[in-house]
């Protein structure tokens, strides 16, 4: 493992790749470069706060492909006990006053019924993930630098030299941008966005309940935006609530009390009595997609390439998906003795993972259009249409694969192969 040189601030370390962001689509990055191409040197910088991992209650929802790459990776066996499969999702949609929720779409693992199904998805709390992923980093040799950001970069050639916070230099052949959607080293790189916000917030916070969940995950459609309760261990469940900019603030504001009344309205009775679990926050929802997913010598992967609304739970999986892509990118160009940071070998990234990651902004972006209002005509059309989806056993089973990552084309750790 490198080790970074405390005596002279302006000595330059060489990695062939450093990576901007230690969340786990950097950690994802690095480690299955790592596990597929174990001569690379590789070097992970996080900036984020000591205690940001330990205050992390949020959970997310990994679909069955990215279960494959981290069981491929080594990394599974250490998230499975946290994990709670998600065995079923039922559709509903509502206005906040109406006395019944008619249930109008329903997918199971495998609808058409067959009993050795896998879930098509796992709720797992960000903390064991990211733990996981450190612990196998580690393991690999990957030099992991925290507290520390990556500051400045600049192209010299046939490298990129790198100033880390504290005035640490390295030089590395490839910098991965995986520094969230406000990306520094997007701005630096003079990548351009689209961005569009919606007049929407995320409210994100656990739910325990009286009675089991099953498995079950509900998106309940109402008016503000969807209302999903994801299944966790135990009877808990995490929530992602949509509510206006406005509303969000002010439901934030209320005491625990105020906020249980609200909750209970859109949560329901069928898991019995609630209690608010862990703490509650927001963050304000939009349409963000990079013009360019690369540059010389640098490649953008995850929330740095493109955010999205989170009505589909796509958002980490898309995350998976160009740490998957760029890994295989890399590794084979690296095997053919290419240069692993120019703009050609970079290009085949950017062509596998741009068009699936438009499309996927598209689509969240008219569903939420679509499902987030009170319009009596968008509403009869859209629950015909969720009605014949659920008569359909072919096209339910085309969503299901979708959700679960099972498209042509998908990087070879995420069918749970080996570049």
């Amino acid at each position: 493992m490198a080790k970074a040189s405390s005596n002279n601030p302006i000595q330059k370390d060489s990695y062939d790749i450093v990576i901007a962001g230690g969340g786990y689509v950097g950690l994802s990055v690095g480690v299955a470069i790592a596990d597929q191409a174990p001569h690379l040197k590789i070097l992970i910088a996080d900036g984020a706060p000591e205690d940001a991992l330990k205050k992390d209650e949020r959970a997310s929802a990994i679909a069955a492909a990215a279960t494959r790459m981290l069981s491929t990776l080594q990394v599974w066996k250490d998230i499975e006990k946290d994990a709670q499969p998600i065995n079923e999702m039922i559709v509903t949609d509502s206005k906040l006053s109406d006395v019944t929720r008619p249930v109008f779409l329903t997918f199971g693992s495998d609808p058409e019924g067959k009993e050795d199904s896998q879930p098509f998805a796992h709720m797992v709390p960000n903390r064991t993930m990211v733990r996981a992923l450190r612990e196998r980093a580690k393991t690999l040799g990957i030099t992991q630098v925290f507290l520390t950001s990556v500051e400045n970069f600049e192209r010299q050639g046939s490298h990129v030299l790198i100033d880390l916070q504290g005035g640490k230099r390295l030089t590395a052949r490839l910098l991965v941008a995986a520094d969230g959607v406000r990306s520094k080293m997007r701005d630096l790189a003079g990548i351009k966005t689209v961005h569009w916000p919606y007049d929407q917030w995320g409210i994100v916070t656990t739910v325990a309940h009286e009675r089991e969940h099953h498995g079950r995950a509900v998106e309940h459609f109402l008016p503000a935006g969807p209302f999903a309760i994801l299944p966790l261990k135990g009877n808990r469940s995490s929530l992602v609530w949509t509510e206006s900019e406005r509303d969000a603030k002010r439901l934030l504001s209320m005491d625990d009390f105020s906020f249980e009344l609200e909750l209970e309205q859109r949560f329901g009775h069928e898991l019995g009595e609630i209690s608010i679990d862990g703490p509650r926050k927001a963050f304000p929802l939009g349409l963000t997609l990079a013009r360019e997913f690369v540059a010389d010598r640098i490649a953008l992967v995850g929330d740095a390439a493109h955010g999205i609304h989170p009505i589909a739970g796509q958002g980490l999986n898309l995350g998976f998906k160009d740490a998957a892509a760029l890994a295989q990118t890399i590794v084979e160009a690296d095997r053919l003795g290419l240069d692993i940071g120019s703009l050609p070998v970079l290009e085949r990234y950017q062509q596998w993972r741009r068009f699936d990651t438009v499309q996927m902004g598209v689509v969240t972006d008219v569903l939420n259009r679509l499902f987030s209002n009170d319009n009596p005509f968008l509403r009869i059309a859209r629950n015909v249409g969720l009605g014949i989806v659920d008569r359909m056993p072919w096209m339910k089973k085309s969503f299901i694969e979708q959700a679960a990552g099972n498209q042509p084309g998908t990087p070879k750790l995420l069918r749970g192969e080996q570049i």
